[in-house]
């Protein structure tokens, strides 16, 4: 019996990361999709066409599968498929910014809202958070054989903001105007990023009690689930003593 309740927990964990990849890999295909439909689908003249083929190297994506994506860009389905945003209050008060991509609007905001109705928050007008958070560019790349100091300077001189090493990974942060230097930069030094992305940072950030870390967790959660949305963006602090609580 303990055998098959071992191997339960593993198919679920198992259930779980393919359920996290699949979603990796969707967002990435919407995003080399319309990318090839707003430039074209040859990367040397598409930036947004080359970030996307690099984030899905990034998360391994295998080569048909990007071929597909690159494909579908020219279908005219791909005119269907438009990015759109969502901005909300969660629980006690947090702010919480969606990004989507939607062939289909209304189903879409319905969702939405619906995730936000259900999980203690409300949906607010667009435009009425966003002013809580800064764009910011954020790269995520493998230490390998990078010697520290020297590729420390090398992310400076293109406009690095802030650098940190965690498990031999780099995170680095740059102004969003700086976001294409730094790519180019990091093509120079023939490295390639894990990923490579906008994020909307918090200018301040809330922390809440553990019950209600949760409830909000949870609503991140499910907004994070939905088929439609490609990030979501949040005030939410969660401290070293609130993660060990949490685990």
């Amino acid at each position: 019996m303990s055998g098959h309740n071992k191997w339960s927990t593993i198919k679920r964990k198992k259930g779980a990361l393919d359920a996290k990849r699949s979603k990796i890999f969707s967002k990435i295909i919407k995003d080399i999709t319309i990318a090839v439909r707003e430039s074209g689908p040859d990367p040397d003249g598409n930036p947004r066409l080359r970030l996307a083929i690099a984030n899905a190297k990034g998360a391994s994506m295998p080569k048909e599968t990007l071929q597909r994506a690159i494909n579908k860009g020219t279908d005219k389905d791909a005119a269907s498929l438009f990015e759109t945003t969502y901005e909300g209050k969660g629980p006690h008060g947090i702010a919480i910014f969606v990004e989507c991509t939607t062939d289909n609007q209304q189903r879409t905001i319905s969702n939405i809202r619906a995730h936000f109705n259900k999980h203690g928050g409300e949906l607010g007008t667009n435009g009425s958070l966003a002013y809580l958070f800064e764009r910011k560019g954020v790269f995520i790349i493998p230490k390998g054989d990078l010697v520290h100091d020297e590729f420390e300077m090398e992310l400076i001189d293109a406009g690095a903001e802030d650098i940190s090493l965690e498990e031999d990974t780099f995170t680095v942060t740059t102004a969003m105007e700086d976001f294409g230097v730094m790519m180019k930069k990091l093509e120079a030094l023939s490295v390639e990023p894990e990923s490579a992305s906008l994020h909307r940072i918090p200018k301040n950030s809330i922390t809440l009690d553990e019950d209600s870390t949760r409830k909000a967790l949870r609503l991140i959660e499910i907004l994070e689930e939905d088929e439609d949305t490609q990030n979501v963006f949040h005030n939410l602090e969660i401290t070293d003593e609130m993660a060990d609580k949490l685990s």
